[in-house]
């Protein structure tokens, strides 16, 4: 997060100021704290504050920021400005703190006043939260008035983004709005010794929400669901489960579809209805304990798991692990062929409630917990849309009467070289700004159409939207819509610059020309924009190009071939190619990103090598496809040159034998990734692309200075595969070949340019074995290297990419 920083304005006592006892005993500053500074409990704060301190004024929420008025003794003003900065509320993101001296008017007490809403908001709505030690000791307690009270809260935890509907936050303009507080609510809220003091999603038993669960009717799934009887949802939800049901349960930012993680059953037949494949699905355990013999958590996994945020967290699986005694143990149909694990603990009272209290009856201990939509689709919010898009996939919805503004899905982190690595930038996260390097007008960015992030930005913040999804379908774009608006709305800017992909396919691309309403549009090439959000994250100006090392699987490149393996010296305001993958056919497009062996046999025939029998992607092609793919090939029928790793990846995943159909995004190359991290440290030399100098073909000027050949490499692993050698040998053999021609592509390319920064981007790069590796090799041959921190490596970083190379274009930036 931010630094906080203190920029005062110079002390100044306006003119009309009269010369009195009062004015010249005491002072009174005009103080504006601007951050996450509101839903957070920084008015209550505040307050407090200013009463122990003796001080009189006011403080209120404006569309700036916290606004306080605070008169007293000069040396205790300064005393309380900086109490501010040092003792904020455990959420509160302190940016600036601006001071100016007025006029003392005298008078008593301190006092909260109504927020002011006038003007554009320049404030931050703070992320959601998870729920506090606090009110998780009065959830478990039996004399609290909240025991297990579902949607207990206050202003050190609980729902913000998703329920916030304009600002300031108050409790009017969130989705609370329709719950009057009861009397002791109303207290609470308005008592400032009190925690709940101007909390404003406060509740308890007697005013609401409430949950209601409903039941499907098992011999027809087209008629409504019938609310179930019972007194208690949550204890019949956990029956439910226990017994293999799977529950569409209402969560902060949309729906999840769960099911008691350790039935084979019941987690197969979720995989089935949702159509998932193998993907693997997310965990959500009572505690570390549970799954402490399934996977290593190490300090920094454990903070995140425990933290403030919980997203889910993946962690590396144990080999062989075993088990422990009492401890529960997950499907094997959870996550097949995963290297990891991904799991996030309890983060609301909810949740807390669906795995047990302490006293509770025997339930489930380990629930999956995935996203409740179909692949591709946005996740539900709607609890009518629920009831009718999740119908053929839920057995029951346990459900409540507090809307969602807007959808958010759980975040994804690893932990790589001991720093965080988004996988998937949302819940918890999602509205905080990533500051810029550079200014920018107010502008946006529509992203890429795989893993949809917009972003807006203004002066030197950028806003990343909550994960939207994958363009495909009109649902998502809808979603896209109504993520806009509100971000628009929660941030008070009205972008008059928008920034797309060049891919003229792209419908994020399509959306930006067909809204530009007279505004410019800034058409961005998709890896010159995954470099630079790598730049501007690390804090870059771009006055220096970097050595930009993008490696994914998809991108519109400047020739109209599909680019994904390219090393690109760039800035904010161009790029050159200096290296890329050698082309080979996409034989199919999509179709041979579903059956990797597609991809393996264009490899092998660009390379020379027969396509034999005995090779695994042979066999696994179908006769009379193999010969339809052999005239497409000799013919150039539907396939576009490509220089993708990913494509790459997954042609050695498929001649190891490890993958030869896809399910889902990415699975061949996190298979292959799988059986690399068993070999172990001692898997013999890696194999070797061949570089060779790029063409100098005047009609191509967009070739690269150096070509990254593969197919030496290829021919090796053809060798080992009919060795009988271990298909986990093949994969590591495969990971050191590949950082190894970063690092000497890289070498070369100091050698010619002087340039010793690195930004390794892409979603390729979200494969920490490779990352990691590739990382060492360069630091130790001296240069500086940058990896993602703050946004995705993959597509979901794409759009604060997007947004700093607009602003370098004629006219974007600011003065």
């Amino acid at each position: 997060m931010t630094t906080s920083q203190v920029d005062r304005a110079p002390a100044a006592a306006p003119a009309a100021a009269p010369a009195t006892a009062l004015s010249t005993a005491t002072a009174r500053h005009r103080i504006t704290v601007r951050g996450v500074v509101q839903g957070v409990g920084f008015r209550p704060f505040v307050h407090t504050l200013a009463t122990e301190m003796g001080l009189t004024g006011h403080v209120t929420n404006t569309g700036e920021g916290v606004v306080a008025e605070v008169e007293g003794a000069p040396a205790a003003l300064a005393r309380f400005g900086a109490r501010i900065l040092g003792e904020a509320p455990p959420l509160a993101v302190v940016e600036t703190v601006d001071g100016e001296d007025i006029a003392p008017l005298g008078g008593a007490g301190f006092t909260i006043l109504p927020s002011r809403t006038q003007g554009p908001s320049r404030t931050l709505v703070a992320p959601d939260a998870a729920t506090c030690d606090a009110c998780l000791a009065e959830l478990t307690d039996p004399a609290d008035r909240r025991h297990r009270h579902p949607f207990l809260t206050c202003t050190h935890c609980g729902p913000r983004f998703t329920i916030v509907t304009a600002l300031p936050y108050d409790r009017a303009l969130t989705t609370m709005e329709r719950f009057p507080m009861c009397p002791r609510c109303a207290r609470e809220y308005a008592d400032p010794a009190d925690r709940r003091f101007h909390a404003q999603p406060i509740a308890c038993h007697d005013c609401g929400p409430r949950l209601r669960l409903l039941t499907a009717d098992p011999d027809d799934r087209t008629r409504a669901p019938r609310q179930a009887p019972g007194p208690d949802p949550v204890a019949d939800t956990r029956r439910l489960l226990a017994t293999g049901a799977i529950v569409a349960v209402k969560g902060l930012g949309g729906y999840h579809l769960v099911c008691d993680a350790t039935d084979d059953h019941a987690v197969s037949l979720l995989r089935r209805r949702k159509a998932r494949g193998d993907k693997p699905f997310a965990l959500m355990a009572r505690d570390i304990a549970d799954i402490a013999h399934l996977v290593r958590v190490r300090d920094a996994e454990r903070a995140l798991l425990t933290g403030p945020v919980r997203p889910i967290v993946l962690l590396r699986r144990i080999h062989d692990p075993v088990p422990a005694p009492g401890a529960p143990t997950p499907s094997r149909a959870v996550a097949p062929g995963s290297p990891d694990l991904g799991v996030m603990l309890p983060y609301t009272p909810l949740h807390h409630l669906l795995l047990g209290l302490p006293g509770d009856p025997p339930g489930p201990r380990l629930l999956v917990m995935t996203s409740g939509n179909l692949a591709g689709e946005p996740i539900v919010t709607d609890d009518d849309e629920a009831v009718r898009r999740l119908a053929h996939l839920a057995d029951a919805w346990l459900t409540h009467d507090r809307p969602i503004r807007i959808p958010c899905d759980d975040s994804v982190v690893r932990i790589s070289d001991g720093e965080p690595l988004f996988v998937r930038r949302s819940r918890g996260y999602a509205p905080f700004p990533v500051p810029l390097p550079v200014p920018v007008r107010p502008a946006l960015a529509t992203g890429g159409d795989l893993k949809n992030v917009l972003c807006l930005a203004d002066g030197h913040r950028a806003w990343l939207s909550a994960h939207i999804g994958d363009m495909d379908d009109l649902a998502t774009q809808l979603a896209f819509e109504e993520a806009e608006a509100h971000l628009e709305t929660v941030t008070g800017v009205r972008p008059r610059l928008l920034a797309a992909d060049r891919h003229p396919g792209y419908r994020s691309g399509q959306w930006a020309a067909r809204h530009t309403d007279g505004r410019p549009l800034v058409r961005v090439q998709h890896h010159h924009a995954h470099i630079a959000a790598a730049m501007a994250e690390h804090g870059l100006d771009g006055r220096r190009p970097v050595i930009g090392v993008a490696f994914d699987g998809t991108g519109y490149g400047d020739d109209r071939a599909v680019w994904g393996g390219e090393i690109l010296l760039a800035d904010y305001d161009g790029y050159r190619r200096f290296g890329q993958l050698a082309y080979v056919p996409l034989p199919g497009g999509d179709t041979a990103v579903r059956r990797p062996y597609r991809m393996a046999l264009a490899h092998l025939r660009a390379a020379g090598i027969d396509w034999a029998e005995d090779l695994p992607p042979v066999a696994a092609c179908p006769p009379d496809e193999r010969r339809l793919l052999a005239r497409q090939l000799e013919r150039h029928l539907n396939c576009v040159p490509t220089s993708s790793m990913g494509r790459l990846f997954d042609a050695v995943s498929s001649l190891a034998g490890v993958c030869q159909h896809a399910g889902y995004e990415a699975q061949a190359a996190i298979e292959l990734e799988a059986a690399a991290l068993t070999a172990g440290e001692d898997h013999g030399p890696g194999y070797a692309f061949a570089l060779r100098p790029g063409p100098t073909d005047p009609a191509r000027p967009v070739g690269a200075d150096t070509i990254a050949d593969p197919a030496p490499l290829l021919t090796a692993v053809v060798a080992d595969v009919r060795a009988g050698t271990a298909p986990a040998l093949i994969a590591a053999r495969f990971h050191t070949a590949v950082a190894d021609v970063v690092r000497r592509s890289c070498a070369l390319a100091r050698e010619r340019t002087g340039l010793e920064t690195v930004a390794l981007t892409g979603g390729v790069f979200a494969n920490t074995l490779l990352a990691e590796a590739t990382a060492r090799l360069l630091r130790r041959d001296g240069f500086t290297v940058l990896r993602h921190r703050r946004v995705p490596p993959n597509d979901g970083g794409l759009a604060l990419g997007q947004i700093v190379v607009a602003a370098r274009s004629a006219g974007a930036a600011t003065p």
